[in-house]
């Protein structure tokens, strides 16, 4: 039936054998709080230098060794926006560490998030969490604007997230917008519209420094092993590749590349597809083209590394995006997504393989039908699957991390060890 997905090659596995839900007990409930004044808004320093060479234009990338951890920009603290919000300026005792709120938003070409945590011990407890689809990149590709309509949707997310941040107390925050806004002719005319009407600081941050975000966030869900891995994250306007070593504490990136493909860039290049199998066929196969045209560099560059990584038997890879999260939920063959699931579970490679090439030929009708995917992803998971077959050729593990966690998870992990100083976290305004 063209709407049944069902599993290729098992259920999957978990490297500890249980389900990884993100979330770690701990933490007491907190005692009744005395009034504190806020400390500004959110903000962020400058991103790392890109590091290594640059490919053609909007393809980022070039050898490097780099700890992901290195180099935490400086952040101010954004519990308030708005005026009304200030308080006297009598000093309070800071709140301890661990009952401490911290704040993330990550906004993306596709969707909006936001995630706000306390620390645990090494991790951290989610004690609110907001997403939302604003497509803020569409029509990006054709006019090189970000739409009025488009930026209307997601300063509507934004304000969701200010409101937030206000009810939270939120100790430090840091907000950051990606590859639509780096290639909108009028990106930071919005980042400054952002900041007027919610008060959110937002800073553009480069490709290499969304590679690092995302790698910090989800690397704990890397299979164990030596030798080098891969990790990769499908976004909405690009996505990133990164070679990793991993090691006792954190991994150090040896390599990575950024490509303008994302899921709604790829569709939209594309344009619209006849509804015949000849016609999906035809443009799948230019989707899978463009994508290894844009990695044909990193592509060369990795080779001897995977040939030898293959020869000792330890190739691994692992993937962070809505792209490999959906796939992963029809393999399971979910009803409905379920977080609990899908975080840290291993699959098989050739069961996505088998998914994503069955979702290509399906109608936009039958896509919409199918359980995880409906309406909202139906136009744009068939550009995710063809991004996601150009990586498996690149780095062919026979198994695939699957991780419903990233960028926002490693800016929480930075601001919480910065925060965490004794010395305290650096306070100084964003440019």
């Amino acid at each position: 039936m063209a709407g049944s997905i069902p599993p290729a090659n098992g259920q999957g596995t978990r490297p500890d054998g249980q389900p990884a839900n993100g979330k770690t007990a701990g933490g007491k409930k907190g005692q009744r709080k005395k009034p504190r004044r806020p400390r500004g808004k959110t903000g962020s320093g400058a991103p790392p230098k890109s590091a290594g060479k640059t490919s053609p234009p909007a393809t980022r990338g070039g050898g490097t060794h780099e700890a992901i951890a290195a180099a935490t920009p400086a952040v101010v603290a954004e519990p308030s926006a708005a005026p009304a919000f200030e308080r006297a300026s009598t000093w309070q005792k800071p709140l301890p560490h661990h009952r401490q709120a911290y704040a993330a938003i990550d906004l993306g070409t596709n969707n909006c998030r936001l995630l706000i945590a306390r620390p645990s011990g090494e991790h951290f407890v989610v004690i609110d969490a907001f997403s939302r689809v604003v497509r803020l990149g569409e029509g990006l590709a054709q006019t090189g604007r970000l739409s009025d309509e488009a930026m209307d949707r997601a300063l509507g997310a934004l304000h969701v997230c200010a409101d937030k941040l206000r009810k939270r107390n939120v100790h430090l925050a840091r907000s950051v917008a990606t590859e639509a806004c780096r290639r909108a002719s009028n990106g930071q005319a919005f980042i400054d519209r952002v900041r007027n009407e919610t008060g959110i600081r937002l800073n553009i941050i480069t490709a290499q420094e969304e590679a690092r975000l995302a790698v910090l966030g989800c690397h704990v869900l890397l299979e164990q092993g030596n030798g080098p891995a891969m990790i990769f994250d499908i976004g909405g306007g690009s996505t990133e590749m990164v070679l990793v070593e991993t090691g006792e504490t954190v991994p150090r990136i040896l390599d990575w590349q950024s490509v303008p493909w994302g899921v709604v860039s790829l569709t939209e290049s594309i344009g619209a597809i006849a509804d015949d199998p000849h016609a999906r066929a035809v443009a799948y196969a230019e989707m899978r083209r463009r994508v290894d045209e844009g990695f044909a560099d990193f592509t060369a560059r990795v080779t001897p590394i995977r040939h030898a990584a293959q020869g000792e038997r330890s190739i691994r890879l692992l993937g962070t995006s809505g792209t490999v999260t959906t796939l992963a939920s029809l393999h399971l063959e979910l009803p409905q997504y379920d977080r609990r699931a899908v975080d840290g579970l291993i699959v098989p490679a050739d069961s996505m393989r088998d998914i994503s090439r069955r979702l290509s030929t399906m109608t936009p009708s039958e896509r919409i039908a199918v359980p995880c995917i409906g309406r909202e992803r139906s136009d744009l998971v068939v550009a995710g699957c063809a991004i996601l077959e150009s990586i498996l050729d690149i780095w062919p593990a026979e198994r695939l991390g699957i991780a419903d966690r990233g960028i926002r998870e490693g800016i929480l992990r930075s601001l919480m060890a910065t925060g965490a100083d004794p010395r305290g976290p650096r306070r100084t305004e964003a440019a």
